[in-house]
């Protein structure tokens, strides 16, 4: 076997298993198929893949509408992994060999192994498998820098989040509950609803059979975290307080919308948004320093669930992401990379 010399490491050339996003279409698309197991920089780690953590922009990019950056894997998807730290950039000092770590990843994740700058990891917390801990790295990277950084929630303060059953709804629930706030959400069923007061929510609405907007006329909120768009847009601006945060994280409604800026103006409202796959390295990094910070401790006092829909073997993620796509599920659903 021929291996490349990089830096003090001796990087085998070795193949692995991976699924390939082969041609841009539904989940039938996803294949398994062996690639070249990824060389590692100086300040970069390999991690052995044990789960791998399914998203919205994993179906997204699958579609062809949501490209991964020029320096991530193009046709590999996952944005987020959990494992054991198989070998280590000559610049790497925090991490050692066979550390259990999980990681954000910008592409690649749906594979045996997967390269990623050593800050970027957070150490699996105590008494967490590799299934929970993969299901946290993405929503809880999204939550706490749409929430909390950019769109400043507070405690005492109310959100309300849409979708508050999917993952990250089911990750802003327990962060906001966490740090004080009420939370609010909206769902597709009673089921989902329960789902979520169970998490810590204080009230749900079935958009379903009632109208959010209505619904909080009279009460309206501080902060709401959207990813539908399309008809979502002004009835959040009527629900939102004076002074209110509107965040996006996607659009699945549609991104055309029609903004009255008088009525913004005359509310101060912030209306802001934004896509954590293109942030830049040094962005990431410290954004995982944050959060090891702030929000890592919530584990060991016991005060943050990982909520684990359904396991699926990595020769199935097609069927995974036709689950994903029928949003028929409560929580995370992840990938199962066998030895």
């Amino acid at each position: 076997m021929n291996c490349l010399s990089f830096g003090r490491i001796n990087v085998a050339c070795m193949r692995m298993k991976a699924i390939v996003i082969t041609s841009f279409g539904g989940p039938e698309v996803l294949k398994t198929e062996e690639r070249t197991k990824p060389l590692i920089n100086e300040n970069e780690v390999l991690i052995r893949v044990k789960a791998a953590g399914l998203n919205r922009p994993d179906v997204f990019q699958r579609k062809g509408s949501y490209p991964p950056p020029p320096d991530a894997p193009q046709d590999i998807p996952g944005l987020e992994v959990a494992g054991l730290i198989e070998e280590l950039g000559a610049n790497v000092k925090q991490w050692k060999m066979n550390d259990r770590v999980c990681a954000l990843v910008a592409g690649g994740g749906y594979a045996e192994y997967v390269k990623v700058e050593a800050g970027h990891c957070l150490p699996i917390p105590d008494g967490l498998s590799f299934f929970e801990a993969a299901a946290l790295p993405e929503t809880i990277f999204t939550v706490w820098n749409n929430v909390f950084q950019r769109g400043r929630l507070q405690a005492n303060e109310t959100l309300l989040v849409h979708g508050g059953s999917s993952g990250i709804g089911s990750t802003a629930i327990q962060l906001a509950k966490y740090f004080g706030a009420e939370v609010l959400v909206t769902v597709g069923s009673e089921e989902k609803g329960q789902y979520c007061l169970d998490l810590g929510a204080d009230d749900f609405i079935n958009y379903k059979t009632h109208d959010f907007e209505q619904e909080l006329k009279e009460k309206q909120v501080d902060v709401v975290l959207d990813m539908i768009g399309g008809s979502y847009f002004q009835k959040n601006i009527e629900v939102l307080k004076p002074e209110g945060r509107l965040v996006y994280i996607n659009a699945m409604e549609g991104n055309m919308v029609s903004l009255n800026i008088m009525q913004m103006m005359r509310k101060r409202l912030s209306i802001m948004g934004s896509t954590l796959r293109n942030r830049d390295v040094a962005f990431k990094t410290a954004l995982t320093k944050d959060i090891l910070e702030k929000v890592w401790p919530m584990f060991s006092k016991g005060k943050y669930t990982s909520c684990i829909f359904k396991v699926f073997p990595l020769e199935e993620a097609g069927k995974a992401h036709e689950l994903m796509e029928s949003s028929r599920h409560l929580g995370k659903i992840i990938l199962e990379i066998p030895e």
